[in-house]
């Protein structure tokens, strides 16, 4: 395997290290460029809380759209199911693997790119099956919101903040500064993440007797278990190799 030239010592000027004189300048002028105003960040903390009492929180569930559904939902209250959390749930889960897909696709371009430095260890056959299956459970969830008689377009309030939360992994899969290698630690994350809450979706759809759709789920969830050890076992062998690489540089 090729040793990834941007792994190299090069010419980073980021640090103040590469010109001490400028940098002294720098510190010596620091309170006057700065020109901070008397006190502490106490007051920011306080105004922050106070933001957060007022706010109306992030979105709301949607009611069910259907006569069906507002009847499945209504039996599902009187038994104490808490239709509504499902429901929630049911559209993060859509926005996790909508998203997840989208980060596999990012990684098959990274791949092609880096192909000659990578392809001994990583099968592009398993990527595009990995990303197949992510489709295949973005749309499990959309059916059972449909067959609850709810919108599967509405973001939901965890749906919002999954979406927000998977921002800079997606950041990272479509910066093109960033190979292959580096972006396995990003797609990491997201696979840990994905597999907790197919634990946390399956529990819940135990729990409103759904246990058809709970079966389903749990073959979603050991492939997402599957995904992870793929991209843990790709981390980990790079990692090493770059440390061997490295060791036989040096020597």
């Amino acid at each position: 395997m090729k040793v990834d030239p941007r792994k190299k010592f090069g010419m980073n000027r980021t640090g103040k290290n590469t010109s001490p004189l400028l940098s002294k300048v720098m510190v010596s002028e620091l309170e006057e460029l700065t020109n901070s105003p008397p006190g502490d960040s106490s007051e920011i903390a306080r105004n922050r809380v106070s933001m957060m009492k007022d706010s109306d929180g992030l979105g709301s569930i949607p009611v069910p759209t259907t006569f069906k559904g507002l009847l499945k939902t209504g039996v599902q209250m009187l038994e104490n199911n808490h239709p509504e959390v499902l429901i929630d749930k049911l559209g993060e889960r859509l926005a996790i693997e909508r998203t997840g897909e989208r980060i596999y696709e990012g990684l098959i371009s990274k791949f092609q790119a880096d192909e000659s430095r990578v392809s001994n260890v990583v099968s592009l056959e398993r990527l595009q099956e990995i990303h197949n299956e992510e489709r295949q459970h973005f749309l499990l969830p959309a059916e059972t919101i449909e067959n609850m008689g709810a919108d599967p377009t509405a973001i939901t309030p965890s749906a919002d903040v999954a979406a927000m939360t998977s921002m800079g992994i997606v950041k990272v899969l479509s910066d093109p500064r960033i190979n292959f290698i580096q972006s396995l630690d990003a797609v990491l994350v997201a696979e840990l993440s994905d597999n907790d809450c197919w634990k946390h979706l399956i529990a819940l759809t135990t729990q409103a007797g759904l246990s058809d759709i709970a079966a389903k789920f749990e073959e979603c969830y050991k492939s997402e278990q599957e995904h992870l050890t793929t991209i843990r076992d790709w981390v980990s062998r790079f990692g090493l190799e770059t440390g061997l690489q490295s060791q036989q540089e040096v020597a």
